[in-house]
C-alpha cells in the first residue's frame, strides 16, 4: 500500500514538476533528505525516483519563460564546476580506472548540477523559507522517529542510519547535527503557536539522536552549531547558562559506554578507531605529495592504501580515508582541495558580512535569523566532516548553493530598503522578520512582521 501511494503521489507530481522548475526542485530535495522512498517495501523502493523527478523538472525549465540562466554567475558555481572537471581529469589520468569510478562520478555531477540549478531557481525569500523547511522537517522527521525510539529503547545506540547519504551512521549524526540550528531558528521565528511547537518538539529528539549514533564526530559537530547559537544570542550570559545545564543534562544521561567512548577523544592514540584515523590522515597525506595535482583518482583512496602504507601485513584490514579534507586532497589533489576549502570559506563570508550589514541597518530581520542559522549548519559541517569520509556530501553542496542565494536575496532587499526607507511590507508571502532577540525574549505576535523593523536608534 505504501509503495501505490507514494508512486501515486509522484506521478502526480510529475505534471507540476514540469511546469513549475521549483516544484520540481523541492521534490528532489524532499526525496533526497527525507528518502521517502526508503520507507516503503515492495517496488517502489528501488525506483530511482530523483532521477525522474530531475529529468522532469530540468526539461521544463529548458522550455520555461522563467529561465534565465541555469545557475547565478557567482565565483563559487563556477569553482563547483571547476572541481567537476579536476576530478573527472583524476578519473581519467588514475590506475586503472573502472566502471564504479564512472557511476560515482556521475552521481557528483548530479550533486553540483542540482546545486548550480538552485541558484537559479530560488529567487524569492518565500522559496528559499520553503526550500529551508523542506531540508529541516526533513532531517526532522528521522530526528523524532529515531529519538522516540531510543527513549522507549532505553538509549539502544543507532547503528545505521535510515539510508542513501545517511545509511552510515556517523553521516546520520553529521546530518542531524547540522539540522539543529534549523529547527532551533525556524522555530524561534514562527509565529503560528502551533507549527512553533512541532519545530520545538522536534528539536531535542533531533539532538538525542546524534547521541544515540554514539558518533563522536556528531558530538563534536552538534557542540560546535550549539556554540555559534550561543555566541550569535544577543543575550549570550543567558545562553551559556543554558547550554551548560543542557550539556550536563545530556552527559548525566548518556549512557557509560557512550562516555567512556567520548573521553577516548583525549587519548586518540590509545583506541582502535582513533588511531585508525591518525593512521588514515598520514597515508593520504603521502598520496597527495606523491600525487599533487590530481591525486590518485575518485574513491581510489583503499585501492592505493597499501602502496602508502609501509606498515602493512598481510590480512590488515584497509581502511577509508576518514576525513573530507584528506580525502579529497589525497583522491583529487591539492587544487581541488584548495577549491573545496574556498567553498567552505566564501559561504561563511557570505553569512558573516550579510549579517553586520543587516545588523547595521535593522533591529531585527530575518536576514539575520538565516545568517546565523547557516553559519552554525555550515560550522556543524566543517567540523563534523573532519573525521568522516564525506568530501562529496549532497547537503554540503546544496547548502553552499542555498548560501549563495540567501546572500543575494538578503542583499537585493537590503538595497531597496536604502532606496526606500519607508518600505513596509507584510503579509503572508514574506518571511518572519522578528524573532532571535537571544535567549529568553519571546517574538511578537500577531501577524507577519514587515522585513525592515528600521534602523537603530
Amino acid at each position: 500500500m505504501r509503495d501505490l501511494i507514494l508512486s501515486l503521489v509522484l506521478f502526480g507530481l510529475m505534471p507540476v514538476c514540469y511546469r513549475k522548475p521549483f516544484v520540481g526542485l523541492a521534490v528532489f530535495s524532499w526525496l533526497a533528505y527525507m528518502r521517502v522512498q526508503d520507507l516503503t517495501w515492495g517496488f517502489a523502493r528501488g525506483m530511482r525516483w530523483s532521477y525522474y523527478v530531475a529529468i522532469v523538472t530540468f526539461a521544463g525549465f529548458l522550455v520555461s519563460r522563467e529561465r534565465k540562466r541555469w545557475f547565478e554567475p557567482d565565483v563559487r558555481c563556477y569553482v563547483m564546476m571547476v572541481l567537476c572537471v579536476l576530478i573527472g581529469l583524476g578519473i581519467v589520468f588514475s590506475r586503472n580506472p573502472d566502471a564504479g569510478q564512472v557511476d560515482r562520478y556521475l552521481e557528483y555531477i548530479k550533486i553540483v548540477a542540482i546545486a548550480l540549478f538552485t541558484t537559479a531557481v530560488v529567487t524569492t525569500k518565500e522559496r528559499l523559507r520553503v526550500l529551508v523547511w523542506i531540508v529541516a522537517l526533513s532531517f526532522a522527521f528521522y530526528g523524532v522517529k529515531s529519538g522516540l525510539m531510543g527513549i522507549a529503547s532505553g538509549g539502544a545506540a543507532i547503528l545505521r542510519g535510515p539510508g542513501g547519504m545517511l545509511a552510515d551512521n556517523n553521516d546520520f549524526a553529521l546530518a542531524m547535527s547540522m539540522a539543529v540550528p534549523m529547527l532551533f531558528h525556524l522555530g524561534w521565528t514562527e509565529r503560528r503557536p502551533e507549527i512553533k511547537k512541532v519545530f520545538w518538539f522536534a528539536l531535542p529528539l533531533t539532538a538525542m539522536t546524534v547521541g544515540l549514533t554514539r558518533s563522536r564526530g556528531g558530538f563534536l559537530a552538534i557542540s560546535g552549531a550549539i556554540g555559534i547559537l550561543v555566541w550569535r544570542s544577543k543575550n549570550r550570559a543567558l545562553g551559556l547558562i543554558v547550554a551548560f545545564f543542557v550539556m550536563v543534562a545530556g552527559l548525566l544521561a548518556a549512557p557509560p559506554e557512550y562516555k567512556e567512548r567520548l573521553m577516548t577523544m583525549f587519548e586518540p592514540s590509545k583506541e582502535g578507531s582513533a588511531s585508525s584515523r591518525l593512521k588514515a590522515w598520514g597515508i593520504a597525506t603521502r598520496m597527495a605529495m606523491d600525487n599533487p595535482i590530481l591525486g590518485v583518482g575518485m574513491y581510489r583512496f583503499r585501492s592505493h592504501y597499501k602502496e602508502y602504507n609501509p606498515t602493512y601485513t598481510p590480512g590488515e584490514e584497509i581502511i577509508v580515508a576518514h576525513s573530507s579534507y584528506f580525502q579529497i586532497w589525497a583522491e583529487c589533489g591539492t587544487p581541488a582541495l584548495l577549491l573545496y576549502f574556498s567553498l567552505i570559506f566564501g559561504s561563511f563570508v557570505t553569512c558573516w558580512r550579510v549579517r553586520a550589514e543587516a545588523r547595521r541597518r535593522y533591529h531585527s530581520s530575518w536576514i539575520i535569523n538565516y545568517a546565523s542559522m547557516f553559519e552554525a549548519s555550515l560550522v556543524a559541517f566543517v567540523i563534523g566532516s573532519a573525521f568522516l569520509n564525506r568530501a562529496h556530501f549532497d547537503l554540503f553542496y546544496h547548502w553552499v548553493a542555498i548560501i549563495l542565494t540567501f546572500g543575494l536575496l538578503a542583499r537585493r532587499e537590503m538595497q531597496l530598503d536604502l532606496e526606500n526607507p519607508h518600505r513596509h511590507q507584510s503579509g503572508r508571502g514574506e518571511l518572519v522578520a522578528v524573532g532571535t532577540r537571544g535567549f529568553g525574549r519571546r517574538p511578537r505576535v500577531g501577524g507577519f512582521a514587515p522585513a525592515a523593523q528600521g534602523r537603530r536608534a
